[in-house]
């Protein structure tokens, strides 16, 4: 077979930045993290928690997660061909674990207890068990019984509803389980956001449509994650305060607003100012998300 020589091409400014710059960006992603196979055991170790359990924000709260790998094991043939090493694929090597980070929220630490529950459950740890006696011991659950139902990775890009978006990348992670969490330090220093990171053991993962995405939003979904995305509720349930009205460039008005915004007290409407008068940045978190910047 005659070899093809590609010769080099000369290419415009335009052409160049109609294939280069338009990159896809790490801050756009979404989880889908499915509850333990024995979901109604999985429930009282919550409730002896006192989790109550939000599994959309808990979902929403991740803010770090990793897309998995692979590699494949190959195998030397050294005899087939004289002077020449081959290597044949026998294996596929998918990595052992994938870490997430969760935000802690000051209303229950849903994060924390959501997983400390699962790790509980797993172990049989509970009340009840005598956990705090000395002689303590234990009773491991069987793996069909705490292996999650589903995990999901899924990476979009801000033109989610253009005409020419990407279609979604989704990791489908098969029965995932917590096997770590991080330790998470205190200190009476400056304050920082509390994060809760967790390490999750899996079996493999395959790319493909999120199944537990189209259980959701339902079997008539075109596509499911635009439709769950969609619904999204950017005011996270919390009331609104349409009778105050912000400037935010005023220092008095931006110390209020961020009163409001620590309280978790709402997302203001701006009903009597007009929302493209306001800076993109000084916690304008509706705006932003609007905007696709967020």
């Amino acid at each position: 077979m005659a070899s093809v020589s590609v010769a080099p091409l000369s290419q415009n400014i335009s052409q160049i930045k109609s294939k280069l710059l338009n990159p896809a960006l790490t801050s756009h992603f979404m989880i889908y993290l499915g509850l333990p196979r024995d979901q109604q055991g999985f429930r009282q170790y919550m409730a002896e928690n006192s989790l109550t359990l939000d599994q959309d924000r808990l979902q929403l709260s991740c803010c770090d997660a990793s897309l998995p790998g692979s590699t494949l094991a190959t195998t030397e043939l050294r005899n087939d061909f004289s002077g020449s090493t081959e290597r044949h694929v026998y294996r596929r090597i998918y990595q052992d674990r994938i870490d997430l980070t969760f935000y802690c929220d000051a209303e229950q630490y849903m994060a924390i207890r959501f997983f400390e529950s699962w790790m509980k459950f797993i172990m049989n740890e509970s009340a009840s068990s005598g956990i705090s006696n000395e002689n303590y011991s234990y009773r491991v659950k069987f793996p069909n019984s705490y292996k999650g139902c589903g995990l999901e990775v899924t990476k979009f890009e801000k033109n989610l509803h253009s005409r020419n978006a990407a279609v979604p990348l989704t990791y489908n992670f098969v029965n995932a389980f917590p096997v770590s969490i991080t330790s998470m330090p205190v200190s009476y220093e400056a304050s920082s956001l509390l994060k809760c990171s967790i390490s999750m053991n899996y079996t493999r993962y395959y790319i493909g449509p999120g199944s537990a995405q189209s259980d959701r939003s339902g079997a008539n979904s075109s596509s499911p994650f635009v439709d769950s995305f969609t619904d999204l509720d950017l005011n996270l349930n919390l009331p609104r305060y349409d009778n105050m009205d912000f400037n935010l460039f005023n220092p008095a008005d931006q110390a209020q607003f961020n009163f409001f915004q620590g309280n978790n007290l709402g997302l203001p409407s701006f009903s009597s100012r007009s929302t493209n008068d306001l800076p993109l940045g000084a916690n304008d978190q509706l705006r932003s998300i609007q905007s696709g910047l967020a």
